[in-house]
């Protein structure tokens, strides 16, 4: 079963290519998403520990992200039919077929259980969005894609040679050079610690890079803020969470092997510096779109800030995974909505979106209020969960700090945001003739009573994957 988790989306992706019609690409692209989302909640029920290889197997930690990234992309999906048929005038044949691309890459990260074939996947995910980003064809996001292949090559790069520094590590410390995660966590207490310290620092940085951590994020504002919303949302909520899942894996490897301590700490300093950068560019921003890309820097700080903490934290930071991941889809989805109304991104042209966009422009400010921590939403259990972590850890200057930096984002993110849905929209007939369709809304909505379940009550079988997943990682 875990195997058609991969196989059914890129059957799905040559059907797409192969099908004539653009009208039914976007079908094609809901329907095998549905039956990803039914065939990942059952192997994660049913199949977990289940091992198609030594390669690839289901375990709590993997279970989980898949889980993520299959719900967001059936959202994402449904919200296409209607995008895309608004976007009648331009092919979609490369952009279905890149999507289920996607879904079956990072498909394969989730179950990957080999440190090479986790890193192949990810150079694949990266390729797939590139060719998403590029779906306006115009200079702004023809510049955007190539920064973004070109940021996220010299990622990758680093990666790969922090997977080679691990693998002579192994080869020093075990007489193989293995990269089987099993193998490295089992016989960790044998890997050289300089070895270990070194591949750790290249891969937090590569992969650091995939994620948006600062200062390795500048990609993002570009990317984001020229990708249409559908593909943001599958960024910010998707490809980023796959980053952070290499990441764990790493981790894992690196605490085992009694140097936790050490990438705690560097977890710590990665985390807060995403969040001081995310602040201080979203003060003032007038581009609510690349708001949304700071936006996404702060929560992968919030998310490896949880990790750096240890304890409790670890679990905080998982749910957030869960809570981040949702909530960029209400606000890309919904800002997407907004952008083609307005024809624009800039605060100079875009206002009033409550009166001309009631359902989007309500949505895009529940958000706002979700993602910033507010409650009841599930971002702000999260975050105060990871607060809690804090204080119990006796993290004093990091507790004040995260809630300085919280504040100062919720007020400079909150401008913005007011600024878009506040006001009186201008005359625009080619604005106004923008209708709020069915398959442009609901997926909205669905999202956003999702986080706000997770803000009220966590479903056991939700929060039994969490626990299990964090005791991976030494968490509780």
């Amino acid at each position: 079963m875990i195997v058609l988790l991969i196989i059914i989306p890129l059957i799905g992706a040559l059907a797409a290519f192969l099908l004539p019609a653009d009208r039914y690409r976007p079908w094609v692209v809901a329907a095998v998403a549905t039956i990803h989302t039914v065939l990942a909640v059952q192997a994660v029920r049913t199949k977990m520990g289940q091992a198609a290889s030594d390669w690839l197997q289901l375990d709590p930690l993997g279970g989980l992200v898949l889980l993520v990234i299959s719900t967001i992309f059936l959202i994402c999906a449904m919200y296409c039919i209607g995008y895309l048929r608004l976007r009648a005038n331009r092919p979609n044949r490369v952009f279905c077929t890149a999507l289920l691309g996607f879904l079956a890459m990072t498909s394969l990260i989730a179950l990957a259980q080999h440190l090479t074939v986790l890193w192949v996947a990810m150079e694949a995910t990266t390729l797939a969005t590139a060719v998403l980003l590029y779906f306006n064809q115009n200079r702004s996001s023809l510049e955007a894609t190539w920064k973004y292949l070109m940021i996220g090559s010299v990622g990758i790069a680093l990666a790969l040679l922090g997977t080679l520094f691990l693998a002579y590590g192994a080869l020093l410390g075990l007489g193989e050079p293995t990269l089987l995660f099993s193998d490295l966590v089992r016989r960790a207490a044998h890997l050289p610690a300089p070895w270990v310290r070194t591949a750790f620092v290249f891969l937090l940085v590569g992969y650091g890079t995939k994620m948006g951590l600062a200062p390795l994020h500048t990609w993002k504002p570009d990317a984001y803020g020229e990708a249409p919303g559908v593909v943001g949302a599958l960024l910010a909520g998707g490809m980023t969470t796959c980053a952070f899942l290499a990441l764990l894996r790493v981790y894992r490897i690196v605490d085992a092997a009694g140097q936790g301590r050490f990438a705690r700490e560097l977890l710590l300093v990665f985390g807060l510096l995403s969040m001081a950068t995310a602040a201080a560019f979203m003060v003032g921003q007038r581009d609510f779109k690349r708001l949304l890309a700071y936006s996404s820097v702060e929560h992968m700080g919030i998310l490896v800030l949880g990790i750096g903490l240890g304890g409790a934290g670890i679990f905080a930071a998982l749910l957030h995974v869960v809570n981040n991941a949702l909530t960029k889809g209400v606000l890309f989805l919904a800002a997407g909505n907004i952008h083609r109304a307005f024809k624009s991104k800039r605060l100079e042209d875009v206002t009033g979106a409550l009166r001309r966009l009631p359902l989007s422009a309500g949505l895009f400010l529940a958000g706002f209020f979700a993602i910033t921590g507010s409650p009841p939403f599930g971002p702000f259990v999260s975050e105060l969960s990871i607060l809690t972590a804090a204080m119990d850890t006796h993290r004093y200057i990091v507790s004040a700090l995260y809630l300085i930096l919280l504040a100062v984002i919720f007020i400079g993110m909150g401008s913005t945001v007011l600024a878009v849905v506040r006001g009186v929209p201008p005359e625009d007939a080619e604005g106004r003739s923008f209708r709020e369709s069915p398959f442009k809304t609901i997926p909205i909505i669905v999202s956003l009573v999702l986080v706000l379940g997770m803000g009220i009550w966590i479903p056991r079988s939700v929060s039994t994957l969490l626990h299990a997943a964090a005791r991976l990682l030494g968490g509780s």
